[in-house]
């Protein structure tokens, strides 16, 4: 699994994590299936509040707004469009899934009311240099997680 982040997105969550500071901050991506075992964000909630030096608790309230209007915008082409994981930061940890984080994915993935094939956790961090570092891991029901790939592109990727 591939995972695109766009310069726009990259800029979004750089600011968000300067805006947070000390605290974890997440939310949801929504990408684009752009090739095989490739997506690319197309979009992402942000949410501030919830988080604590340690920890982020996802808001399920703060999400079903921009879901149904990312899938309106998209016409419901869920094959191309659709809702891939989650997202947050660990600014002063490892970009490793914690214990914490692998059970909530697997409760999600193994969710049959959810429909997904599979499940992205996006972690992400600024380094000193002010340089957006990412690593995702993959969730699919039945089976060990796996680590994936991460490129931020650059404006002139296409």
């Amino acid at each position: 699994m591939h995972l695109l982040i766009p310069p726009e997105i990259v800029e979004r969550l750089r600011t968000a994590l300067v805006h947070a500071g000390s605290r974890e901050i997440g939310g949801v991506l929504m990408g684009e299936h752009v090739g095989e075992d490739t997506f690319r964000v197309h979009d992402l909630t942000i949410q501030m509040k919830g988080g604590t030096f340690a920890r982020f608790v996802r808001l399920v309230e703060t999400i079903a707004g921009p879901l149904r209007a990312f899938f309106h915008a998209t016409h419901h082409r869920y094959t191309k469009f659709n809702y891939l994981g989650e997202w947050h930061s660990h600014h002063s940890f490892a970009l490793q899934p914690s214990g914490k984080d692998h059970r909530t994915m697997y409760r999600m993935i193994d969710d049959s009311r959810l429909g997904a094939n599979f499940l992205v956790l996006l972690l992400v961090k600024l380094e000193a240099s002010g340089e957006l570092e990412c690593a995702v891991t993959v969730y699919q029901p039945a089976t060990d997680y796996y680590v994936g790939e991460v490129t931020q592109e650059d404006a002139l990727t296409p």
